[in-house]
């Protein structure tokens, strides 16, 4: 079983990415999909879920700019980042069922 998480770059602030996330090794369309980061010197926080029945969560800080989605039959999930700014910039994992992590993405907003 493994996350391979891509995406993650270098964008000035105003710009988009989009992350995804590619589960293997087993079936996880029924499970919670999330996406967390951990700046310098912060603990890790959750950005944004999705569960099986399509309800979505997220980090106040994210709402209106980032959008989680899922391809249940590709195993992947997407995190579309709008708006980005310098405070958005982090490591991103993907987590699945709240225990399998995907080895991280790093996303530098900086000008």
């Amino acid at each position: 079983v493994q996350l391979q998480a891509s995406g993650g770059g270098l964008v000035q602030p105003g710009g988009s990415l989009r992350l995804s996330c590619a589960a293997s090794g087993g079936d996880f369309s029924t499970f919670y999909w999330a996406w967390y980061r951990q700046a310098p010197g912060k603990q890790r926080e959750l950005v944004a879920g999705l569960r099986n029945s399509g309800r979505t969560n997220y980090a106040d800080s994210v709402k209106g700019r980032f959008t989680i989605s899922r391809d249940n039959a590709k195993n992947t999930v997407s995190l579309q980042m709008n708006s980005l700014k310098p405070e958005d910039t982090a490591v991103y994992y993907c987590n699945v069922g709240g225990s399998l992590w995907g080895q991280g993405t790093l996303v530098t907003v900086s000008s």
